[in-house]
């Protein structure tokens, strides 16, 4: 099977399908969960910065807006606070890869995203952009909400609806 960079590197047309045998609409999560992990390798180890928006330094929300408009082409609130109105809520048990998880420790907000496996992608401010799990103390102890911006069927689909330019067409 291609990999996503395989795939993109066809450079269709945002209407054609991916001749991928079918899996992004078989399993959308593990697509998104793919996609989601090319963008870990592109970001891990990038320090966290609080307003930063780029890979000199970034926050949560940035992270957040920076993977879903690159990998998903969904444009994104660039703050944690408007990212909470996104799409719909959802209960922890129902988190598939692409949802949105919301902390709040005290004084703070954080969002990172669900990646599948009990694990979100996010821009920790004490270690930069790393993968960490939900059961972990910390996060356990302030979990907040989950929402999920757009169906999974609907966000694996997006990420074959981009422009050729992307990809140096």
């Amino acid at each position: 099977m291609p990999t996503l960079a395989e795939r993109a590197a066809s450079r269709m047309s945002p209407v054609e399908v991916p001749n991928t045998g079918g899996s992004f609409l078989d399993d959308p999560a593990a697509a998104i969960r793919e996609a989601l992990m090319a963008e870990h390798d592109r970001w891990a180890g990038t320090p966290y910065r609080f307003g930063g928006t780029n890979m000199s330094g970034i926050d949560c929300s940035a992270l957040v807006q920076n993977i879903f408009s690159d990998a998903f082409q969904v444009e994104l609130p660039r703050t944690t606070g408007s990212q909470l109105h996104m799409g719909e809520p959802i209960t922890r048990d129902q988190l598939s890869p692409g949802d949105l998880v919301f902390f709040k420790p005290p004084g703070n907000r954080h969002v990172g995203i669900y990646v599948g496996q009990g694990r979100f992608l996010h821009a920790s401010s004490s270690r930069g952009v790393m993968i960490s799990k939900l059961d972990n103390s910390y996060w356990r102890r302030y979990y907040w909400q989950a929402r999920r911006p757009l169906e999974p069927t609907h966000l694996s689909m997006r990420q074959f609806a981009y422009s050729p330019a992307q990809f140096g067409g």
